[in-house]
């Protein structure tokens, strides 16, 4: 598995459904430069764990956008897939509602490139082109920063779904790194005391908690 934190973050051209509705081509990761990006694979369309996800996500849409987030989901189903879901509601096992983009990764590079594509392929003793396993993504995660780089990133396995607020917690800490050079220890939340990384700094923290 590769460590992306600390690269940039691998572009991509594919088409993506857009506010729920509109399917539209040539859709990049490069056009949010500026905006802080949450990019996140789930498996599959019209299944059991990922829906409970993508709700969650427009749930927190709100107070993503107010810290001026951007997020994008990715699967490698086909953007008719991703439009049909969406016309579908919750109680259907649908994700009527979803308004943040969906990515069609139908050629599956943009999983590998990112590398969290499951299963693998090859070829056999006959010269013929084999898969063992389901070439769909892993529940990745990756946080972005406004220049492109990759500052977090979290992969789960296909039967664990992430936790929503954790993604908001780690923009906070991004963010209050940046704006006040502080370094957020264990279990940091918005309010907390942060603290200087020095040793100083590090033992004063420990001495008051």
């Amino acid at each position: 598995m590769s460590v992306l934190v600390g690269k940039q973050a691998p572009d991509f051209n594919a088409k993506a459904v857009i506010n729920g509705e509109e399917i539209v081509d040539n859709f990049t990761l490069s056009q949010f430069r500026g905006k802080y990006v949450v990019l996140f694979f789930y498996p599959k369309d019209f299944t059991f764990v990922c829906p409970t996800e993508l709700h969650a996500f427009e749930a927190k849409k709100a107070e993503f956008e107010a810290k001026n987030v951007q997020l994008i989901a990715v699967s490698t189903d086909t953007e008719q897939s991703h439009w049909g879901w969406l016309q579908l509601s919750k109680k259907e096992g649908g994700i009527q509602g979803v308004t943040y983009p969906i990515v069609a990764d139908t050629n599956k590079v943009i999983s590998h490139n990112f590398d969290v594509l499951a299963g693998t392929w090859g070829y056999d003793e006959d010269d013929q082109l084999v898969a063992e396993g389901e070439l769909v993504a892993y529940r990745g995660l990756f946080l972005i920063d406004c220049e492109g780089k990759v500052r977090h990133q979290l992969v789960n396995d296909m039967p664990l779904g992430r936790n929503v607020d954790e993604a908001l917690r780690m923009v906070d800490a991004l963010q209050h790194l940046e704006k006040h050079g502080e370094v957020c220890p264990a279990n940091w939340k918005p309010g907390q005391d942060a603290m200087n990384a020095t040793h100083s700094g590090v033992a004063s923290y420990l001495e008051k908690h």
